[in-house]
């Protein structure tokens, strides 16, 4: 994913998110990648990768199960 570091990062962070999600590579119902794991792959801060984990799940694509991470929204 090339990132345009003159613009906020999580935003574009969210988008290839989305995007996977909309490509299926995220089930529904299944347990969705940890932060650390995604600020690994993507070559950002936890930080970033939390701030878009939390604007999707805004948005009603994911939810957190306390103690068990955060799952894909079935809908």
């Amino acid at each position: 994913m090339d990132l345009d570091r003159s613009k906020p990062v999580w935003p574009q962070v969210a988008a290839e998110l989305r995007r996977r999600l909309d490509a299926g590579q995220y089930p529904p119902g299944e347990r969705f990648p940890a932060v650390v794991e995604l600020a690994t792959e993507l070559d950002v801060a936890p930080s970033t990768v939390q701030k878009a984990v939390a604007a999707l799940r805004e948005e009603g694509r994911l939810y957190t199960v306390l103690g068990q991470g955060s799952f894909v929204s079935k809908s």
